[in-house]
Order: C-alpha cells, then sequence, then structure tokens
C-alpha cells in the first residue's frame, strides 16, 4: 500500500527572544495545511515532529526554516499509511528537551559527531564507554550491542547518575546515542561543561543510523521507540510491530497483549500496581469513547501520542 502521510521530526538549539509570538502563526498554518502533531518552542529553539501530506509538510517546515537560526534544520523524514497523530499542538516548554541544568548551552560545546556508517568502530572500541541516553523502557525495547543502559526514568535523572558514575569511566572515551540526536545534544554539552574532552556521540541518532546503516552491518538489536502511533521502528525505518499501553505510555511487544495483566487501554504488566482503581474507571471511558467514535467513522483524540 503506498504511504499517505509523510512523517518529519525536526529540532534546533537556537535562541528565540520571543517563543510565544512564534507560537500562533506556526499553528495557524499546521492547520491551515491539515498538519498534525507536536512542536515544541522554548527559549532555547524548536522539537517535533509533524505529519501530514508532502506538500503540507514542506509547507510548514519552509516557514520553520524561516525562523531565527532554523535554516540549516534537517529534518529527519519517514512515512506512515495511517496518520501518526490525531491532532496540532504547538506548545510553549521552558527546555526544547528537558534536563534542568540551567545555563547549558549546546550551541557552545558539544560532543564530536560520529556519521552512522563511522559507528560501529566507536561501539567495538575497547576503551570508549558506550551510554544510551535514553530512558529505561526506550532502551528495554532495542539498544546497540554492548550500549550501558543508565536505567533513568527521564532525561532529567542523567546528571545525577552521571554524578554517582563518572569516576568509573575515567580513562575512558564517552560515546552517547540517543533516538533523533536531540537528547546527545545536552548531555554530550553537559559532559564537556564537567570537564570531560573526550566525548562524541552518533550523528542524526538512532533513526539515521537505521536508515543509512545495512542490517547485515548494524550492531543494533531490537526495535528503536518512537514517540507517535508506529510506537517503534526497526531497519530501513520499517514499523517495529510494537503496541502501544495507553495508560503508562510504554511499548508492549504483540506477546505482552497475552500476559492475564493486559486489559486494552487500561493497564499492561508494567503499570498494573500503578494507578488507582478512579484511574482505571477513567481509562476504560476512555476506550469507550474510542470505539464509539471508531464505529461513527471518527478518530477519538485520546489516542494521540506526544513526542517526548
Amino acid at each position: 500500500m503506498t504511504a499517505m502521510f509523510q512523517v518529519a521530526a525536526l529540532y534546533r538549539f537556537t535562541p528565540f527572544e520571543d517563543p510565544a509570538a512564534l507560537r500562533r502563526p506556526l499553528l495557524d498554518l499546521c492547520l491551515a495545511q491539515g498538519v498534525t502533531g507536536t512542536l515544541l518552542l522554548a527559549p532555547e529553539g524548536i522539537n517535533g515532529t509533524i505529519a501530514g501530506s508532502e506538500d503540507g509538510v514542506a509547507a510548514v517546515l519552509a516557514h520553520i526554516q524561516n525562523l531565527p537560526g532554523c535554516a540549516g534544520i534537517e529534518p529527519k523524514y519517514a512515512s506512515a499509511e495511517v496518520a501518526p497523530f490525531g491532532k496540532m499542538k504547538v506548545r510553549l516548554k521552558r527546555e526544547i528537551v528537558t534536563m534542568g541544568q540551567p545555563g547549558l548551552d549546546p550551541r557552545a560545546a558539544v560532543g564530536r559527531y560520529v556519521p552512522p556508517r563511522q559507528w560501529n568502530a566507536v561501539v567495538r572500541d575497547p576503551d570508549t564507554v558506550v551510554i544510551d541516553t535514553r530512558n529505561a523502557y526506550e532502551v528495554a525495547i532495542g539498544s546497540f550491542e554492548g550500549a550501558l543502559d543508565p536505567g533513568t526514568e527521564a532525561f532529567g535523572d542523567f546528571p545525577e547518575w552521571w554524578a554517582q558514575n563518572a569516576e568509573r569511566f575515567a580513562s575512558k572515551r564517552v560515546a552517547m546515542f540517543c533516538t533523533g540526536g536531540i537528547r546527545c545534544e545536552k548531555s554530550t554539552a553537559f559532559l564537556r561543561a564537567q570537564g570531560v574532552e573526550d566525548v562524541v556521540h552518533l550523528e542524526g541518532g538512532i533513526l539515521r543510523y537505521l536508515e543509512d546503516v545495512p542490517e547485515d552491518e548494524s550492531l543494533w538489536q531490537g526495535a528503536c521507540f518512537v514517540f507517535d502511533d508506529r510506537v517503534s521502528v526497526g531497519h530501513g525505518l520499517r514499523p517495529g510491530g510494537h503496541l502501544l499501553c495507553h495508560a503508562c505510555r510504554r511499548p508492549l511487544a504483540p506477546e505482552d497483549t497475552k500476559r492475564r495483566d493486559y486489559e486494552p487501554g487500561v493497564q499492561c504488566h508494567q503499570c498494573v500496581d500503578q494507578f488507582s482503581q478512579a484511574d482505571r474507571a477513567r481509562f476504560r471511558e476512555r476506550v469507550k469513547q474510542m470505539r464509539l467514535a471508531r464505529e461513527r467513522g471518527a478518530r477519538h483524540l485520546g489516542a494521540k501520542v506526544e513526542t517526548g
């Protein structure tokens, strides 16, 4: 089947003096072009993923590339046969990726970029520690061979993890990677600010690696979590086959839906003890409304997946 939707993920660290003034024109254009997704605006720049027709996405990207400092943005493209987002949101944030380190400027000093085709040599280097900067639930479904998982629940936990573990890596080169590159921009800048000189990161993130490196040469194992209704992708950015628990927003393998604890839209084995009965009643009502929306031929917006 021919893909009907183009998906574009993008980010840029650039100073916006008044992010609020940029929000309405950008949202209005997205709505006029039938483009959906989430874009975050902050004093440090822009981040997000959008989807729509090729012409619609191109129009929005042209607008973004005309924003201050955004001319060189290189979106990462994918395709989808169904709309990966339910509506369009343009949100104002303190940070476009939350690390909670005031004054940290990824434009000032980041790690050296390593192109995907050269990344395997980095992973195999015994004098390099390779760190996955993503959240634990993302790492659980796929990562690079031999990569270190910090076990963080949120990106803002990384500075504390580093403080507790930095001495272990004193004689090593540090290599970092994430989904599309944005978290590595901040994490490598953070390490540079901590005095780490030899730090590198995967240019374009996992997504570009999966797109550029042939599967028979790849050191990637498993699937890569993405923040839209595809849930995960594999080599060639093909859908990875995962589902999403709409209660805890974590990925599920198909076999996880056969577990006794699984109830669609209400709970999975990862969150069975996480929510109250009132929460579950609310989730069941949401499932009901989504079913009714499908029967009417509409999409219930509660089914959306947000970028992160």
